[in-house]
């Protein structure tokens, strides 16, 4: 017996053209949804990153945060230390744990009047991104900066305007000497600079709650601003002609411009400095941190001034 030939080539029809594959999609969606307590946005296109409907993300197209957006700290050790340092959050988001650190962030948000949120894990996975959370994260407050013409107040302020300092922890350090030494307020460029986030709150060590933060677009012309408010603007610089102790002007309005550690203050800034001032060193370090050389320079400037 002979097979009978075939016609013609057989064509397979592709899985997406046959009637039951909108079907079989749609159930292996909402199982996903079910298992990870996020719903899928459905087919997306080729190159588009993959989200959940209603998450809010703090972030514009193009990838930038956005400055009043919230922040979320994420794990039981960092949230537990923002909140000892005195954080101010919005809510904590938590997962129910016998964990001592747990319950001891539980016991402070509520002390501190903070919002407590108890959740799963897939909740949890979509707020910190899939971030490793250890069941614990806290939104914090967006920070609201003042005006820099606000920092002009009374009548002999002391601004010190940071230049290039793009580690929140230095910043946070800077606010703490600021605080300590009786500055006014402090000024940063709204590029190229660090922003008061959760690391800066932790190390200024709470100080930031009255220290007021001003942002420019643009520090030199600001620089130029405070200068014709009757401001004596003096650069700290390694190279610089005077010592930081034998500045003029010193009890006056005043402000003190910080470069960063590594590049120092950018050619434009130091241009529009009225002197540039250096720390007498005598031992065999090159440079200090910016944040250690900022608070030697205001315990210097508040010396002179209450003299």
């Amino acid at each position: 017996m002979t097979k009978k030939g075939k016609k013609g080539p057989s064509v397979t029809a592709k899985a997406e053209d046959r009637h039951w594959h909108g079907k079989r999609v749609k159930a292996r969606n909402a199982k996903n949804a079910s298992r990870t307590g996020s719903r899928t946005l459905g087919p997306r296109k080729p190159g588009s990153r993959p989200g959940t409907v209603g998450q809010d993300r703090p972030e514009r197209p193009g990838g930038t945060r956005r400055p009043d957006a919230p922040e979320l700290v994420h794990g039981r050790n960092p949230v537990l230390e923002a909140l000892r340092e005195g954080v101010p959050g919005t809510t904590l988001y938590y997962m129910a744990d016998s964990d001592e650190r747990v319950r001891e962030a539980i016991k402070l948000a509520a002390d501190r009047g903070i919002a407590l949120l108890e959740c799963g894990k897939p909740e949890l996975d979509r707020l910190t991104d899939r971030a490793v959370h250890q069941g614990l994260a806290l939104q914090v407050k967006p920070f609201r900066y003042a005006h820099p013409d606000d920092l002009l107040q009374g009548t002999a302020p002391l601004i010190v305007a940071l230049d290039g300092i793009t580690d929140a922890r230095n910043l946070g350090a800077i606010v703490r000497s600021a605080a300590a030494f009786g500055a006014s307020g402090i000024l940063l460029p709204e590029r190229r600079s660090a922003s008061i986030n959760a690391g800066a709150w932790k190390t200024s060590a709470g100080t930031l709650a009255n220290m007021p933060v001003a942002r420019c677009t643009n520090l030199t012309r600001q620089l130029k601003a405070y200068q014709d408010a009757g401001c004596f603007v003096a650069g700290l610089d390694a190279h610089g002609g005077s010592s930081i102790a034998n500045i003029p002007a010193a009890d006056g309005p005043f402000v003190l411009v910080v470069g960063s550690e590594g590049k120092g203050l950018s050619r434009l800034v130091t241009d529009h400095c009225d002197i540039l001032a250096h720390i007498p060193m005598f031992g065999h370090a090159e440079s200090l941190n910016a944040g250690i050389a900022a608070g030697i320079a205001l315990y210097e400037l508040a010396r002179q001034r209450h003299s």
